[in-house]
């Protein structure tokens, strides 16, 4: 995954639902630091990670299964 990438938002905290968004990066903290369009304006948001859903705006290239991911 590489880092910025356009995602959309789902954190139901801040009533954001399918809200394209740009992800900067991870915080070690646990937080996502995303830019996101609010009114006319970009601002930075910090999302908690527990609370957050992202999807990746583009489509995985192949039908293959990702590899599994070191957790």
């Amino acid at each position: 995954m590489e880092i910025p990438a356009r995602v959309v938002v789902y954190c139901p905290t801040l009533e954001l639902k399918n809200r394209p968004a740009t992800l900067v990066g991870v915080s070690p903290h646990g937080f996502y630091e995303v830019r996101i369009e609010i009114g006319e304006r970009n601002h930075t948001a910090l999302l908690p990670i527990a609370g957050t859903g992202l999807i990746y705006h583009e489509p995985n290239v192949t039908g293959e299964p990702i590899p599994e991911l070191e957790r």
